[in-house]
């Protein structure tokens, strides 16, 4: 599996603006004239100090004059005001000469000053106190992008700021904390009954597979793969299991079968972990089985040694095996017969494609003292699948606990996939 890289883009104030996340200010009028234009407005309330600093800076900044000039001007014209008016109309100028001058920490600062003036209202406060959260993310000042963008969030703004704090979270190497607000911004599309973002996935994938976070990696694989399902996503979420987990041949086989399943085998050494936890003497069938397909793949060679002793020890096998099914469970459904029994039969079943002895032996097993119920009940569900009874195989898998609920959950989520109509054919 390649490894993700940690890397993620920069929320650019780029993006904050062509978005409409800030305000235009192209022009800035004076106070005397924005009071003209909307006589309903209620009247403004700026002070005399403030308009006989302002007015003289507004030819420059709105006309043909040069903005770079008014910038050794700036601290009076802020030290002058004082009325919220006065503040709002300063960080305007602040904020256009910030922009026509390039000049990022300006546009910030004005951007800063317009908000906390208390004169910004209705959905431009929400849109602009998420522009002033990544205008702080890109100059790394994480304290203000998180107050900002939890104020925008708290304002009703209908974008995805919690990513913007998901971000400002890594940037500090929390990547907790962080994906605890990728969560939430996964729900808000759940809830909204909106798709969930490709890149948000593997962006949690990455931050927490790279932070070796078991669970999370597991959640967000598992995720992945259900909302976009494909060889690569299933690959990886198969892949990321085997890496961040110390799993015996049990376990690792029943994962290998899931990559089988959703067309996910890769490589040689997917086939190499299948057949070492099949195992030709225990389950030559599946063996032979597995061996050929490799074969047929591309991604195993006859003439390696490794393979030509599993295919020979296999092949040697099956037909006495085969022969001795019906003897497997004669002994597991015999009176006083164990657990044990019948589970065996069941795997011998399951390894030759017959689902529904297979799951005949596995309820059995279930019904016996000293059962491995986590390992019966994956296979019990596989068992079902297999025979398309999804709700039952389902079922059977949210049951699996402990070191197997995690490869259970993600037969949970294939199972789902192959019961969903299959989406009608292109005209």
């Amino acid at each position: 599996m390649p490894k993700f890289r940690a890397a993620a883009s920069r929320l650019t104030l780029a993006v904050a603006l062509a978005t409409g996340c800030a305000v235009a200010m192209t022009a800035v009028a004076t106070p005397a004239i924005a009071q003209k234009k909307d006589a309903k407005a209620p009247k403004a309330n700026y002070s005399k100090p403030f308009v006989a600093v302002y007015q003289p800076l507004a030819a420059a900044v709105t006309g043909a004059g040069d903005p770079a000039a008014v910038k050794p001007q700036l601290p009076a014209l802020k030290a002058a005001a004082s009325t919220p008016d006065d503040k709002y109309a300063a960080g305007q100028v602040v904020y256009t000469v910030g922009a026509k001058t390039n000049d990022v920490a300006l546009q910030r600062e004005g951007l800063d000053i317009m908000l906390d003036s208390g004169k910004m209202e209705g959905a431009d406060y929400a849109k602009n106190l998420y522009a002033a959260a990544s205008l702080a993310y890109n100059a790394d000042d994480w304290a203000v992008a998180q107050k900002r963008a939890q104020q925008a969030i708290d304002a009703g703004y209908t974008g995805d700021a919690e990513l913007l704090l998901a971000e400002s979270y890594f940037g500090q190497d929390q990547t907790t904390q962080g994906l605890d607000y990728i969560d939430r911004a996964i729900a808000k599309k759940v809830a909204a009954g909106q798709p969930v973002p490709e890149n948000w996935l593997k962006r949690a994938l990455a931050r927490s597979y790279e932070a070796n976070l078991q669970p999370q990696s597991f959640k967000y694989a598992g995720m992945y793969a259900q909302y976009y399902p494909s060889a690569t996503s299933w690959g990886d979420a198969i892949a990321i299991q085997r890496n961040l987990s110390e799993y015996g041949d049990q376990e690792m086989l029943d994962l290998m079968r899931l990559a089988v399943r959703t067309k996910s085998m890769r490589n040689e050494r997917d086939y190499i972990d299948y057949i070492n936890a099949a195992d030709g003497r225990r389950l030559p069938g599946e063996t032979q089985r597995i061996i050929d397909a490799g074969i047929a793949a591309g991604l195993l060679k006859q003439n390696d040694t490794l393979v030509n002793e599993a295919r020979t020890i296999a092949a040697g096998r099956v037909k006495a095996d085969m022969a001795d099914l019906p003897l497997l469970q004669g002994n597991a459904t015999k009176s006083g017969a164990t657990a044990t029994a019948a589970m065996a039969a069941g795997d011998a079943y399951l390894g030759y494609e017959q689902s529904a002895n297979a799951e005949e032996m596995y309820k059995l097993a279930l019904s016996r003292p000293g059962v491995d119920t986590a390992r019966v009940l994956t296979r019990l569900g596989i068992a079902q699948l297999d025979q398309g009874k999804y709700a039952e195989a389902d079922a059977n898998f949210l049951k699996v606990q402990g070191a197997r609920q995690a490869i259970a959950q993600l037969w949970s989520i294939y199972g789902k996939q192959a019961a969903a109509p299959a989406a009608p054919a292109a005209q």
